[in-house]
């Protein structure tokens, strides 16, 4: 049980003698009761951290060839997240040439928004409707395939997809990398024999 002592009081004040008083005891238990009251209910009714998601709008698993829509090579950009926090990436099929940068607002950020800016000076924007707001709106014909290696890193993807929202990119998709494009970051003079064939072959598997 817990209790506190008050000391005993006595003494001369003013040339009076004082009486003594009793030791007296005061109960704290009740206070330690409504502390842990108190600590429950605020445990209860506080919000606590959400945690951060955003949302992906994944296609269906079945996807038939003959339903996939042809895609200007011109307007695809391919991001091949590698090792080291590194990215390498190209534009096109045909005759590609592989580059490299990382994920810093010079790096990945810059390539993705000078893409942009190409598609935009052939095609111009593309007129579409918020899916949200349902207001019209105007954005890039870019098409943006991220294709991370067995070495990249959770997070490497993560901030890849956060790049694809703070650049407003509105067709992007996730794929496996090819043999191919792993032996192209090894050898970049060594080219990349990708068609269009084998590309569609991969996204649609």
């Amino acid at each position: 049980m817990a209790e506190m002592q008050v000391a005993e009081s006595g003494g001369k004040k003013g040339g009076k003698k004082r009486s003594k008083k009793m030791s007296t005891r005061v109960d704290l238990t009740p206070m330690v009761d409504l502390g842990f009251l108190l600590i429950t209910f605020f445990m209860l009714t506080t919000t606590l951290a959400k945690p951060q998601i955003m949302a992906l709008v994944m296609p269906e698993k079945d996807i038939k060839k003959e339903d996939v829509e042809p895609v200007k090579e011109s307007k695809v950009l391919t991001l091949m997240l590698g090792a080291n926090d590194k990215i390498y990436w190209y534009e096109g099929i045909t005759e590609p040439k592989l580059d490299s940068t990382d994920y810093s607002a010079e790096g990945m950020r810059k390539v993705i928004l000078d893409k942009m800016d190409k598609v935009k000076t052939q095609f111009g924007l593309e007129d579409y409707e918020d899916f949200k707001t349902k207001e019209p709106k105007k954005g890039s014909f870019v098409n943006v395939i991220i294709k991370p290696t067995k070495d990249a890193r959770y997070k490497n993807l993560v901030d890849a997809l956060d790049e694809m929202a703070i650049c407003k990119v509105r067709y992007y998709v996730i794929l496996d990398i090819s043999k191919l494009e792993e032996d192209f970051i090894k050898n970049p003079a060594g080219g990349l024999k990708f068609n269009a064939e084998e590309q569609l072959e991969a996204a649609t598997q």
